[in-house]
């Protein structure tokens, strides 16, 4: 059995008070790793955050933000994110039995 830390007890704790909370995490998780595989992309690609920034129309500091998951991202910025790629983000939606 894995140890328990601080991040297990503060998702034990809000679920007690808020039982959708453990699929906001499970939420945040997923963009989180979204926006670090968009990272890994520019970074395979010798990209600056300057040079993607500039493809996106805003700062080198915003693409740090995004990349370091530092705000909850709109779905638009991580279109365009993707988009100055050459991806596109696709949706679909999945039953949470």
């Amino acid at each position: 059995m894995p140890k328990r830390d601080f991040l297990d007890e503060v998702i034990e704790e809000r679920t007690g008070s808020n039982p959708e909370f453990p699929a906001l995490v499970e939420a945040a998780e997923r963009r989180r790793e979204l926006l670090r595989s968009l990272a890994r992309e520019r970074e395979e690609r010798s990209l600056s955050q300057t040079a993607l920034a500039a493809a996106m129309n805003t700062s080198q500091s915003a693409v740090a933000r995004l990349e370091n998951s530092a705000t909850d991202t709109k779905l638009s910025t991580v279109e365009r994110f993707a988009a100055a790629l050459g991806y596109r983000v696709e949706y679909r939606l999945v039953r949470q039995d």
